[in-house]
């Protein structure tokens, strides 16, 4: 589980969140500094020796930051490879069993820089899930999805977390989030605006974003039954 306590964060001289205490587990933010900025700041945590920020051990924490792309012309598992680096194997049950979770064992050989925008995505998350950490921590991982895959990924994220890792999520889809998460917390102006169980959290969220909440009779596309 991560945990936040009181914590002041700034990045790029802002300050991002504001005494915030909080215990995350899949969650939606909106409208922090104008950005979705709390991932970053989270991939530190604090060090009880030295009292400052140290890095966490990276075979635990995997981090998915937004707009992940691979600037080499990698094959798709060279790219989910990669996330056996910090523990220093080429362990391939893993990076198998990442591709097929995301969707891609399909597209193992082909070159990353050549597959669309959406499969890319996908392998960079495919990555974070062949390091087989505790505790994931991903900014917008629907970016860039069609919303038949952005469904399926949050489905897989959300059986990870029922399989007991924790999943920090951030995420502007605020339905989606609700449909998902089993908590979300709306942040406003770098504070918690609300911490709720995803079925109550509604009305915080469209509060937040200055929308309102009713019925819309519109016909809409639904994830698969």
């Amino acid at each position: 589980m991560i945990a936040l306590r009181r914590a002041s964060i700034g990045l790029g001289g802002r300050t991002v969140l504001r005494d915030v205490d909080s215990p995350p587990a899949l969650v939606s933010w909106s409208r922090c500094a104008g950005r979705t900025a709390p991932a970053r700041p989270r991939c530190c945590v604090p060090s009880p020796a030295a009292g400052r920020p140290a890095r966490p051990d990276p075979r635990r924490v995997a981090y998915l930051p937004q707009g992940a792309r691979c600037a080499w012309g990698l094959t798709v598992r060279e790219v989910a490879a990669l996330g056996r680096i910090p523990h220093r194997d080429a362990a391939v049950a893993p990076v198998t069993s990442a591709l097929t979770a995301c969707g891609i064992l399909p597209l193992s050989e082909a070159r990353i820089d050549r597959i669309s925008g959406g499969e890319a995505r996908r392998a960079m998350l495919a990555r974070a899930f062949a390091t087989e950490p505790e505790v994931f921590l991903l900014d917008e991982p629907t970016a860039d999805l069609d919303p038949a895959a952005a469904h399926a990924i949050l489905r897989l994220l959300r059986a990870t977390a029922d399989a007991g890792r924790t999943i920090v999520v951030v995420l502007h889809a605020v339905e989606m989030a609700i449909a998902y998460a089993h908590r979300v917390v709306v942040v406003q102006a770098g504070r918690i605006a609300a911490d709720l169980p995803a079925d109550q959290a509604l009305p915080a969220a469209a509060s937040a974003f200055g929308l309102r909440v009713g019925v819309d009779l519109s016909p809409r596309l639904l994830p698969p039954a």
